[in-house]
């Protein structure tokens, strides 16, 4: 079939399908972000005007925006689809950039489509374009090369027909799920070539599920036995496997308590009696206590990032650590006997080698329930109504109390997510959380939310985002206004960077830069934002509160209004800046010798786990073989 090279992409892309958790066929590649200019308006926004009414097409307001959308509308679909995002040469490619870091931080697929500029250089320079003085094969777009799982400049119409299998890969593969840049010179999104027409034959992609080495579950297995305070941490990949009921049912039968990372929130019951809370700095201390009591910790589809570790502190300097993890690189971390392959085949594995019979000490069972109570009790109490502006954990105990089961919540950076993780209780599975603390992205809250509300359709989406983010990025407030995609966003106004001030006067710094009161103006009465009439410009039904009972109306009809006019509702609150959840954890920042932060920083430098070695002489992994690959049917080959 004769094509253009955007012709054919798009083809390709509406070829595609991917297979849900639940079994249903769907598109692969739902959505198309796009702002056009030269470079793509032509050539892909061409391909794309053609073929509208089978892969939509939604404009942003700004690249950055609308590529956060789509890492979204990805994590939304548990990584079962992918949003496609495609920009003009120059800064709007590098304006992509970042969402790229969110999906690569977070093992998320997406896919980028910049434009480039020319390859055969006749008009040469072109607009936007950057020489590069000791490389003419160089653009700006080789800035994708750090946060791109896979990367590719399409210098030839026919290399589609070697890459596109390779981009699927990625984009599907559990391990390798990142972010694709594909670069598109504008002028080979003209040029035509006779591609196969097996090119665009429907493929279903279904998500592998690799089993692991049968040698490691073994030996692991014994490990397990030998513990006597195991401990179970759930990760993201053990949402994007399906796994969280399996694995329960595993740790019910054997008494191992269980604890969450950021991406694994809301994964169990808020009142499961072997959940122990949320785990690391922004987790609880309830989980915190009982990790730092573990001999064996066992952690399921987790990168074990530095906000879940504490820093690696939060562990006892004889732990035993034991990983699952689709992706060798995270499994091996820190001298864990690492376990790869799919979280729930592992976990079955895992299962057949542990004696049916053999189960923890019901007093350490016990321990979860008691430490979460007590936990409970914390958050109950600052939850409790308050005269004045509310603070973060009233404004989330009342998103909880009032959100369906249904429902999804979100949050990014700043001193959110460390109340939405710790203080909140989930009903087991959902509603789903999504808290961007990989990459911790201002701006993401309301970008994200806009894809999270076009793929989750079956309940209701409330972001939580402070002041700082809604300026840093808000511009898709307005496109999901436009679009017709419906979600909550509550702004919590508390005068500036409040959470990062906190961070700067607990070490002993002084307050600067942060609040606007300690900003530098020229002016004696400095303006303040009025965050409800700019909301209402951007076509958002606005709610404002001052106190926690006007907050409550306020989202109560949020929710409403949302629902009933097919657009985003805003809460403007005013929040206090000063009250916290505190999860008794340490985190490793830079803090210079001067400061009185320092007298913490060097126990807790002592306190933090460097590798970990094997605490039993029969069991002296890491082993480094070569691992097998094992049939579906766990046989190995």
């Amino acid at each position: 079939m004769k094509s253009t090279t955007a012709q054919a992409l798009v083809s390709w892309l509406i070829a595609q399908r991917s297979e849900t958790l639940d079994g249903r066929e769907v598109p692969l590649f739902p959505a198309v972000f796009a702002i056009f200019g030269h470079g793509n308006v032509l050539g892909l926004g061409t391909a794309l005007q053609e073929r509208r009414d089978e892969i939509p097409t939604w404009r942003g307001q700004t690249e950055q925006g609308m590529a956060l959308a789509a890492v979204g509308y990805a994590k939304a679909t548990h990584r079962r689809q992918v949003g496609v995002a495609t920009s003009s040469i120059g800064p709007g490619a590098l304006n992509m950039v970042t969402a790229a870091g969110v999906a690569h931080a977070n093992r998320l697929p997406l896919l980028l489509l910049p434009g480039d500029t020319f390859t055969g250089r006749a008009p040469d320079p072109v607009l936007q374009q950057v020489e590069h003085f000791h490389d003419a094969t160089a653009t700006v777009n080789d800035a994708f090369r750090a946060v791109s799982r896979y990367f590719d400049r399409i210098t030839r119409p026919e290399q589609l027909l070697a890459t596109l299998p390779q981009v699927a890969r990625v984009l599907t593969d559990p391990a390798d799920a990142g972010p694709v840049t594909l670069a598109l010179p504008q002028d080979v999104q003209a040029e035509t070539f006779d591609f196969p027409d097996a090119l665009f034959e429907p493929v279903l992609h279904r998500i592998p599920r690799s089993r692991p080495d049968s040698r490691v579950v073994t030996e692991a297995a014994a490990l397990l036995r030998g513990a006597r305070r195991p401990l179970l941490v759930l990760g993201g990949g053990v949402r994007y496997s399906g796994a969280a009921a399996r694995i329960l049912e595993f740790a019910e039968r054997q008494g191992i308590p269980v604890t969450e990372t950021t991406a694994g929130r809301t994964l169990v019951a808020h009142d499961h009696p072997l959940h122990a809370g949320p785990l690391g700095i922004t987790g609880s201390e309830s989980a915190n206590t009982l990790a730092a009591e573990a001999d064996l910790v066992l952690a399921i589809g987790t990168r074990l990032q530095d906000f879940t570790t504490a820093s690696w502190t939060v562990f006892a300097p004889d732990v035993r650590l034991l990983t699952i993890n689709t992706a060798r690189f995270d499994a091996v971390k820190h001298g864990a006997v690492a376990i790869v392959g799919d979280a729930r085949a592992a976990v079955d594995d895992l299962a057949e080698h542990v004696r049916q019979d053999w189960r923890v000490e019901a007093s350490w069972t016990a321990r979860a329930a008691a430490l979460r109570s007590a936990w409970d009790a914390r958050i109950d109490k600052l939850r409790a109504p308050t005269a004045g502006s509310p603070s973060y954990a009233q404004v989330v105990g009342v998103v909880n109390e009032l959100s369906a089961p249904t429902d999804y919540v979100m949050t990014a950076s700043g001193g959110l997510p460390g109340e939405l993780i710790g203080g909140w209780r989930a009903h087991g599975g959902a509603p789903a959380m999504d808290v961007e603390y990989g990459f911790s992205c201002m701006g993401y809250e309301l970008a994200g939310a806009w894809g999270a509300a076009m793929a989750h359709t079956t309940g209701l989406v409330t972001t939580l985002l402070g002041d700082g983010s809604y300026l840093m990025a808000n511009s898709d407030l307005f496109s999901a206004a436009f679009a017709g995609h419906p979600f909550v966003a509550v702004v919590c106004d508390n005068d500036g960077y409040a959470v990062i001030a906190r961070l700067q006067e607990g070490q002993g710094g002084v307050s600067f830069n942060n609040f606007y009161a300690d900003c530098r103006s020229t002016l004696p009465d400095p303006p303040r934002v009025n965050f409800a009439a700019h909301a209402r410009a951007l076509g958002c039904e606005v709610y404002t509160a001052t106190d926690l009972a006007e907050f409550r109306a306020a989202y109560t009809q949020a929710r409403e209004a949302a629902a009933a006019h097919s657009r985003p509702a805003v809460v403007v609150v005013r929040t206090q800046p000063a009250t916290w959840i505190e999860a008794g954890a340490w985190w490793e920042v830079g803090v210079p010798q001067h400061l009185s932060g320092h007298e913490e920083f060097e126990p807790g430098k002592r306190g933090q786990l460097r590798y970990l070695a094997p605490a039993d002489p029969n069991f002296s992994q890491p082993r480094h073989r070569p691992p097998r690959a094992e049939l579906p049917d766990g046989n190995g080959r």
